[in-house]
């Protein structure tokens, strides 16, 4: 298992049911959250070994939101 902590623009429940549909169908991706309390609107993705960080980011980027690793 990975665990992928990004720093993103999900900023509302509305920009997260936005994108949850595309989170919950992807078969490499067990759970997820965003912290809409935290001023990094922290996504925490728990996946299988096969995802990249990469692939991350562009799946989040494809719907319109910005998406990076946050720093150790």
């Amino acid at each position: 298992m990975q665990l992928f902590i990004m720093r993103t623009d999900i900023g509302s429940a509305r920009k997260v049911n936005a994108i949850s549909s595309t989170l919950n169908q992807n078969p490499n991706i067990q759970k997820w959250s965003v912290d809409l309390y935290d001023i990094d609107n922290v996504l925490r993705v728990e996946a299988r070994n096969p995802m990249q960080e990469r692939d991350l980011i562009n799946l989040v980027e494809r719907h319109g939101f910005c998406c990076e690793a946050l720093p150790d």
